[in-house]
């Protein structure tokens, strides 16, 4: 039997990324797990209209998402707790510009370069929807040197409402390769 707990937002748990942006000559970061694929080059950020990275975002049309492990945890949930606002948060990780001066950070295991093409806004929020122009992922996750090994890299994920973060990491099948019982 299953219980109607009425209109909640339930696609949890999702991935975690720490965006960055340049404001001011600064980079800025906060805590995301607001993303979504569009389609296989284009990918939304979204953020409440309140986050202090939407006026580098806006101002640029460019950012960087950069996939949290779980050594890097401790300092994207600092990021994530504070506003850009309020504090410098510029020194927190150590970045790289790209080819296209958009801040990657060196921790993360895989780093996505966006270029953001539009801004969807509805209920409080700037859906971003990016071009992804270039994956930078630590060599030691690329299998055969181009596909990425999730098994090893183990992003993190955030679940909603207990704000709790899960790891991720074990296979437990192929797609497409389970047989419908008859």
């Amino acid at each position: 039997m299953k219980v109607n707990i009425g209109s909640k937002l339930c696609l949890y748990p999702s991935l975690i990324g720490v965006v960055v942006s340049k404001i001011d000559d600064k980079n800025n970061f906060v805590l995301v797990a607001h993303f979504g694929i569009i389609s296989h080059s284009n990918i939304l950020v979204s953020l409440s209209k309140s986050h202090y990275s939407n006026i580098g975002i806006k101002e640029n049309k460019s950012l960087s998402i950069n996939l949290v492990d779980e050594k890097m945890l401790p300092k994207a949930d600092y990021v994530g707790s504070l506003s850009g606002l309020k504090i410098d948060k510029s020194n927190v990780f150590a970045c790289f510009e790209s080819e296209n001066k958009v801040p990657i950070i060196e921790e993360s295991p895989l780093s996505i370069e966006c270029e953001v093409i539009d801004n969807y806004e509805i209920n409080g929020f700037n859906n971003f929807i990016c071009n992804i122009k270039n994956v930078y992922v630590k060599e030691e996750y690329l299998i055969d040197g181009k596909t990425i090994d999730y098994e090893k890299l183990k992003p993190i994920l955030f679940e909603f409402p207990t704000y709790q973060y899960l790891s991720t990491g074990r296979i437990i099948g192929k797609c497409l390769t389970f047989k419908k019982k008859e």
